[in-house]
């Protein structure tokens, strides 16, 4: 496969995590089905990735392309966007883009020491949190999707494209090897003669 490393290569650290985002990208570009398709359940999939729903993604990703008949492998790929590595950075995002897009001053503050009364403040408050969230998660997932959609169609018709010259070339050299194999044989034939 592309994305093996040479037996030899030693695997050091710093390539760990190289690696299944490789396989994940060929396994994205190996997925059968129209490309459109394809790309729309990607879309959809950083859409949802969006969303403070984390747990829930493939969840919500899944039967919603499904239901529009769009690529279920992609989406549920794609939902990885939002992953525990990533999640501070976007949820910080979207509550910020969310507060602003509704209007709110004097948002949530962190607590700046955990007691039990901190936790019932924010438990308090969650509902009005992830309101906040959804809206920002919507706001900054619409673009998101779209470039999503474009990159992954670019990235798939590309792939498909170029494995389709691979083909051709392959066919073209058999189709000569044949017809040097062929002329071979008239001449030996021609030879004996």
């Amino acid at each position: 496969m592309p994305y093996d490393l040479p037996q030899n290569e030693r695997r050091g650290s710093q390539y760990r995590w190289v690696e299944p985002i490789k396989k994940a990208y060929y396994r994205f570009l190996k997925i059968r089905g129209n490309p459109r398709e394809i790309a729309l359940g990607f879309a959809l999939g950083v859409f949802v990735g969006m969303t403070p729903f984390m747990g829930l993604h493939t969840a919500i990703a899944i039967p919603l392309a499904a239901l529009f008949k769009w690529n279920k492998f992609s989406a549920a790929l794609a939902v990885w966007i939002s992953n525990p590595l990533s999640a501070p950075v976007i949820y910080g995002i979207t509550y910020y883009v969310g507060e602003k897009v509704l209007f709110i001053k004097n948002g949530y503050q962190l607590p700046t020491e955990f007691s039990l009364d901190a936790l019932f403040y924010t438990l308090q408050k969650a509902p009005g949190i992830i309101g906040i969230l959804v809206v920002g998660g919507i706001v900054v997932g619409i673009p998101l999707a779209a470039l999503g959609y474009y990159f992954s169609l670019k990235t798939i018709l590309e792939y498909r494209t170029s494995i389709q010259r691979k083909l051709e070339e392959k066919k073209a050299t058999i189709a000569n090897k044949l017809k040097r194999n062929k002329n071979l044989k008239k001449n030996k034939k021609k030879k004996r003669r």
